[in-house]
């Protein structure tokens, strides 16, 4: 073999999809960090729908501008506004406009409880602080009375990105969505049992690729643009 003949593809590049043709490349992004102050609830630390803040816009600019110079065939992103946000952050550098999904919105706990009552009211504050504990060990959205199930919501990820990879064949695509949608995708590919295995940065990127049936983890929680001479813009 020359040194300008390609070598062939092996078991492992057709396993994990490096080096091989016709694959989607997903480039998961958490969105930036979002403001917190009147917008947090007083249930468990979960939001209604807070916008970014200033770190937050300072993260989703970076993200931008690392992929300004990459080719990026389309945008897709969270209908909530700190993932809608990020995802603009990118698009724009791009001419594209992010393209709304909303099964890719984030795991919605306690969204069974009466409207007018906040959790500790409805649950108990003590009841509130064994599930905390729970979820320290067992990582699982079922632990949540009221609330997604593990099981739709893993569900939902899966197939809203499924659809996107159908739609985008060999192209490179970013999602600007959420810790919990990244982990539900990342899970449902190695096969891990727990809903959140790890925490994804704000901004970070986490790669994932497709190709026929076959589906590939490339890295997670990518972080390196968010260490500049600016400053350091890591938060999670």
């Amino acid at each position: 073999m020359t040194e300008n003949q390609a070598r062939p593809s092996s078991v492992f590049d057709r396993a994990f999809l490096t080096d091989v043709p016709n694959v989607t490349e997903l480039i998961l992004v958490r969105h930036g960090e979002q403001h917190v102050g009147e917008w947090a609830t007083s249930s468990i630390g979960t939001f209604d729908d807070p916008p970014l803040s200033d770190r937050g816009r300072q993260q989703a600019r970076l993200a931008g501008e690392r992929l300004s110079t990459e080719k990026i065939d389309a945008v897709y992103a969270s209908p909530l506004q700190r993932a809608r946000d990020t995802g603009e952050a990118i698009a724009k550098h791009h001419r594209l406009e992010p393209i709304i999904i909303d099964d890719i919105r984030e795991v919605e706990v306690f969204r069974d409880l009466p409207k007018d009552r906040p959790a500790f009211e409805a649950l108990g504050r003590d009841l509130l602080v064994g599930i905390r504990e729970r979820m320290l060990t067992e990582k699982s959205w079922d632990v949540y009375p009221y609330s997604e199930s593990s099981f739709e919501f893993r569900r939902r990820v899966v197939n809203a990105i499924e659809g996107i990879i159908a739609g985008n064949r060999d192209k490179r695509v970013v999602i600007a969505c959420h810790g919990g949608v990244i982990n539900a995708y990342a899970a449902h590919i190695i096969g891990a049992r727990f809903d959140m295995f790890f925490r994804p940065a704000h901004a970070s990127f986490n790669i994932f690729a497709a190709g026929g049936s076959i589906r590939a983890v490339h890295s997670l929680n990518d972080i390196h643009h968010l260490q500049t001479h600016e400053g350091h813009f890591v938060s999670h």
